[in-house]
């Protein structure tokens, strides 16, 4: 504990905290949108019991990683080969989890699309609470494995790697409790949501045969398509609105009109 403390006690060090940090939430993105989705499926009074156990879980997972630097370097290396492709194992991790996401994703949109607002037959058969816990931290492992190798690159130095593992994740837990219920008030934009989670589990598959997208690229893409589908909300309300009171205003209009006849 003293040699971790010590290790943390340089200006350098938490410059390296601070940025490693900033780069757990940017590669997090994802993560918490997969978390608040899946959560969604679960009574209210545990989803926010499911997210902080899951995210808990999953700090534990991305520590084993980081302590296993040897094993992480050794990922890389060409383990099979697949129509002339070299298949490392964290190639096959990311195809795992990428074909993971695409049919949880494509599950997702069905069941959104027969069910838009949540509150039909569609959404019966809800998960339970431990398979949600169970599913965060794996999914995790591959969500976090790039942004790991990563970060042992920059840094390498394990103390900061675990603080800013900590304090990323710390974040996430914050932030996932009023995006959940953003996208519960708001049920177009989850459906975008599953929308970019199945361009991300993609891009996964795609990455492990060197022809993915770089990860800026579908985060603009995605962050563009929101700010289009939040201004098509507000639109829509304010249609609504105007049609409502157009409507009471109508009916207000013939009542005194057949009470004056």
């Amino acid at each position: 504990m003293a040699d971790f403390v010590q290790a943390l006690s340089s200006p350098s060090a938490w410059v390296g905290v601070l940025s490693l940090t900033l780069l757990e939430l940017v590669l997090g993105i994802d993560n918490v949108v997969f978390i608040t989705l899946l959560a969604s499926r679960l009574p209210a009074a545990q989803q926010a019991l499911a997210r902080t156990v899951g995210l808990a879980l999953a700090v534990v997972t991305r520590v084993a990683l980081l302590s296993g630097i040897a094993w992480l370097t050794r990922l890389q290396e060409p383990l099979l080969t697949v129509l002339g492709q070299g298949l490392s194992v964290r190639d096959l991790i990311l195809i795992g989890g990428g074909l993971f996401l695409m049919v949880k994703s494509v599950r997702e949109l069905s069941r959104m699309a027969a069910d838009p607002l949540g509150t039909g037959e569609a959404s019966a058969g809800q998960v339970s609470l431990l398979s949600v816990i169970l599913q965060i931290p794996l999914i995790d492992v591959v969500f976090s494995l790039d942004s790991v190798i990563t970060a042992i690159g920059i840094s390498g130095n394990v103390p900061v790697m675990v603080t800013a593992v900590v304090l990323a994740m710390v974040v996430m837990v914050a932030a996932s409790g009023p995006i959940s219920r953003y996208l519960d008030a708001h049920p177009p934009l989850k459906l975008l949501a599953a929308a970019f989670l199945l361009l991300v589990g993609t891009n996964l598959v795609a990455e492990a045969f060197e022809v993915g997208v770089p990860s800026a690229y579908l985060y603009f893409t995605m962050l563009f398509a929101g700010v289009v589908m939040l201004f098509t909300v507000r639109a829509a309300r304010t249609v609504r609105a105007q049609a409502v009171s157009q409507a009471l205003e109508a009916a207000q209009q013939d009542q005194s009109e057949r009470q004056s006849g």
